[in-house]
Formats: C-alpha cells, sequence, structure tokens
C-alpha cells in the first residue's frame, strides 16, 4: 500500500503547529471520539469482517470505548488479524511528530533524549513531519526465539563503537514496542512468547513505560496493545503467565461463521480467481456445497476440532473447484467456465494440509474428505431441492438408461441427455434457475444426479471425478 502525500497544508514547525490550534491527544482519546462518530452515524466498525455483527464487533466497540488492551481468543482462520488492522481506521488521518523522532514523540510532550535536547535547543523552530494512520500501526509474530530487544530495546553496538558511553541514552536501540508510540501494537499468538519475555510487556500494559536493562530510562509510552491467541493454548497448556492476563482489560472470543450463507459471502469477498477469457458463472448449489463441507468438518469427530477448520478451506477449495472448471473449458472449448459436482473432486487437494486428523492416519485422508464432500452435497440437496418429479427422473434410468458424467466432458454433452431425459431437464432447469446457460445447466444436471444418488434413489459407479448414474434395480 503507497502511503499518502503529506499535505502542504501541515505545519512544519512546532510555533506553526501551536498557531494551528492543534490539540493533541491520546491514542485512546483519539480511537474513542472517532468510534463515537461512527457508531452515531450508523457507520460499522470495520466492513472487512463478515459474521461479527451482532457477536464480536459490538464487544470490540466497547472494549474500546472503555480504552481496554484487548486479548483476541480463537482458533485459526477467524479474522482476528484482520480486525486488529482495520483498528488502524479510528486513527486520525496525520499525527505530527518530532522530525526525525524513533519513537513519534509528540511536539508538545517529547519523551526520548534526541527529541527533548531538539525542543530544548530550537524552540518553536523544531521541524515537525507528520504519520499517516497507515504507519501508526506496528504487528509482531510471537515466537520462543523472541528476545527483549526485538520488543523493548538494547544497547547499540554501533552507537558505541561510534563514541557514546554505555549509559548514555543515546545508545539505546528502541525495539518495536517504544516505536510504536502513539499508535497500536498487535501481537499474534501471544501465548507463544516465553515467560521471560511476557514478564517484560508487564509495565507496559498497566504502567505505559518500557525500561531497558542497564539503564535509567523510563518511557511513558501511550499505545493500544492488542493481542491474539488460540484458547487451547490460553487456557490448557497454561503458557500465558497470570499477570499478564489480568492487565488485558478485555478479552474477546471470536468464532466461525454460524451460517452457510454467511461463509459464502466471506468466500466470495475472499477468494482470489483466475482471470478468464470467457464468462465465470459459479452455480449456487456450488458455493453452498464448498463452503458447507468446512462446516461438515467442524462437526467431525474424525477432524481435530482443537485445531479449527479455518475459513482458508473454504476460500482455498472454492478456488481450486473454479480452477479445476477452468481447466476443463479450455480443453473442450466451453462458452462459460461453470464449476460442476464432478469437478468437487479437486478439493482433496486443497483440503490436506488444512485439517488435521483425530482418530486416523493422515494416509486415509482422501477417503475422509470425499465423505465429507458427500456429505456436503446430500444436505445441501435435501435443504434445497425440492423434486416433485423425482419418480418419473428415476423411471427413465429403468429402461437401461445410463448418463455419464466427468470432469473432461464439455457441456454439449449433456444436452443430449437432457433432451433423451425431460423429466431430467425440467429438474435441472428448476435448480439452475431463470433461464440459464449449457454451462450451468450441465452442472445443474450434475447435481440432481448426485442428489439422487446419495438419498438412494439412483446408483452410482464412480472412478475419480467421472461417474456413471444408472438404476438401483439393475
Amino acid at each position: 500500500m503507497t502511503t499518502p502525500v503529506v499535505p502542504q497544508e501541515l505545519p512544519a514547525t512546532l510555533g506553526a503547529l501551536r498557531a494551528s490550534a492543534y490539540v493533541a491527544r491520546s491514542v485512546r482519546e483519539e480511537m474513542r471520539a472517532n468510534l463515537e462518530e461512527r457508531v452515531r452515524s450508523g457507520r460499522a466498525l470495520t466492513s472487512a469482517v463478515l459474521g461479527y455483527e451482532d457477536t464480536v464487533l459490538p464487544q470490540l466497540e466497547t472494549a474500546l470505548l472503555a480504552g481496554h488492551d484487548i486479548i483476541l481468543l480463537g482458533e485459526r482462520g477467524q479474522a482476528k488479524t484482520r480486525m486488529i488492522r482495520s483498528l488502524v481506521e479510528l486513527l486520525d488521518e496525520w499525527l505530527p511528530i518530532v522530525a526525525g523522532s524513533e519513537v513519534r514523540d509528540d511536539p508538545y510532550a517529547p519523551l526520548s533524549i534526541y527529541a527533548r535536547e531538539l525542543v530544548a535547543e530550537r524552540g518553536d523552530d523544531t521541524p515537525i513531519t507528520w504519520v499517516h494512520r497507515s504507519q501508526r500501526f506496528a504487528e509482531k509474530l510471537a515466537s520462543p526465539d523472541t528476545s527483549m530487544a526485538d520488543l523493548i530495546g538494547e544497547v547499540d553496538p554501533i552507537k558505541v563503537a561510534g563514541g557514546l558511553f554505555l549509559d548514555d541514552p543515546r545508545a539505546l536501540s528502541f525495539g518495536l514496542v517504544p516505536k510504536s508510540n502513539r499508535g497500536i501494537f498487535a501481537i499474534n499468538e501471544l501465548p507463544d512468547l516465553s515467560e521471560r519475555i511476557q514478564v517484560g510487556l508487564l509495565n507496559v500494559l498497566e504502567e505505559r513505560d518500557v525500561q531497558i536493562r542497564g539503564h535509567l530510562v523510563r518511557l511513558e509510552l501511550d499505545l493500544l496493545v492488542v493481542a491474539t491467541a488460540n484458547p487451547e493454548d490460553y487456557t490448557n497448556r497454561g503458557r500465558l503467565i497470570t499477570p499478564l492476563k489480568d492487565r488485558f482489560g478485555s478479552q474477546i472470543r471470536t468464532h466461525y461463521p454460524f451460517e452457510v450463507s454467511t461463509e459464502c459471502a466471506i468466500v466470495r469477498q475472499e477468494a482470489r480467481l483466475p482471470r478468464v477469457d470467457r464468462p465465470l458463472e459459479v452455480p449456487w448449489f456450488i458455493e453452498d456445497i464448498v463452503t458447507r463441507v468446512s462446516h461438515v468438518a467442524r462437526q467431525s469427530h474424525v477432524i481435530s476440532q482443537r485445531s479449527g477448520v479455518s475459513v482458508r478451506l473454504s476460500i482455498a477449495n472454492y478456488e481450486i473447484v473454479v480452477a479445476s472448471a477452468l481447466r476443463r473449458a479450455l480443453r473442450t472449448g466451453d462458452a462459460a467456465v461453470v464449476p460442476r459436482v464432478s469437478d468437487l473432486a479437486a478439493m482433496i487437494q486443497s483440503t490436506q494440509g488444512k485439517i488435521e486428523f483425530d482418530t486416523m492416519d493422515d494416509a486415509d485422508a482422501d477417503q475422509v474428505i470425499a465423505a465429507l464432500i458427500s456429505l456436503a452435497v446430500r444436505q445441501s440437496f435435501m435443504e434445497h431441492v425440492v423434486l416433485e418429479d423425482a419418480s418419473a427422473i428415476v423411471d427413465a434410468f429403468a429402461s437401461e438408461a445410463v448418463v455419464h458424467t466427468g470432469d473432461d466432458l464439455a457441456d454439449q454433452d449433456y444436452l443430449g441427455v437432457l433432451a433423451a431425459m425431460p423429466a431430467l431437464e425440467d429438474a435441472a432447469r428448476r435448480v439452475a434457475g431463470g433461464e440459464p446457460s449449457d454451462g450451468l445447466l450441465a452442472s445443474a444436471t450434475e447435481f440432481v444426479l448426485e442428489g439422487l444418488h446419495l438419498t438412494k434413489r439412483l446408483a452410482k459407479d464412480a472412478s475419480g471425478a467421472r461417474a456413471l448414474y444408472r438404476s438401483r434395480t439393475r
């Protein structure tokens, strides 16, 4: 992202800043005021996260209005990091700092020895620079090898070699926390920090200062701290020390989307689909099935629920199914790219690696994933499709008729089948809706056939993504 250019009309010196009637306020006051304005105008805290409108976001708004540091608890893929990053929008667009300051010193109340000496020397001529709100966010992924120097700071040997004494405050090199002064500091997977380093954050969260070893230096920091943690680490392994946990004002539990429709909306928003040289149509039932697979997996006793089933699984599956349809269209010359039920077999490769198994060997992963997909198809069919003429379709197979489907068949191959089976064509058109294209009609045909098979009205001989549907009485 490109940082906006500083407007020319903003003050460039401390004297001009005072003359402009600028009033400094803390990060929490700043975010609270901007959030209050959003709430009054009916604007959402963030539009980047779906499914939290009535659960997580109201709690997050309340915590920010209270001025709390926040810890978000949730499994992987629950948009915790995205929510944290969206908080930047609650900051003022531009913030004045003393030019050259490492810790974004407030020109009215400088913290660092550098800024204090500069203001004392130059007074109203002290140069001012402006920082955009996008630069006032710092993020750290916690890991066991994270050091105190990374977060707080350390003596810089280069500065010492340049002639400064070890006890000179100017010899310090600040860590990420002091450099986040007057902004937001986010730390992901907080329990992964060693306990020794967690202790170093106690003063940051309570007394609002940092102390660097060997130096009598205290920096009264102004920042909002937001952390994330997996609840398994947080509650069971006990790796987050109690005094640090106590210093977070609010603890908010995130969750996966409750509704399949909500997850569909997230997938449509986040999926990165390939550019195609022809129309791309994703049938409603394919979207429903792809996202339903994740919901089924979250309820499966075979899948490790401690690790969670991320929404990223739905996104990856959606992308791979579209890619499978694109591959077919390129080979067959179909006029449009339309995913079908036969393309769902490609989800095995995108699902492996994103789920963990509790009770079986990974060698059986293919069969487990295929079973999850079949269950999702069956649920979607039974929930959304009512076939008044299902018996007529089944009867059409009684005279030794069979139907071949597969991810390598062109759309036109299905039109001949529908011409020979009017009852199947009527059902496919109702499922597709409107005036369906050939590709959408072919996709709906596969969905109806697979639904009839999974509800035990047709037999199926399958090999990979290819299938033969026939009467169960043969």
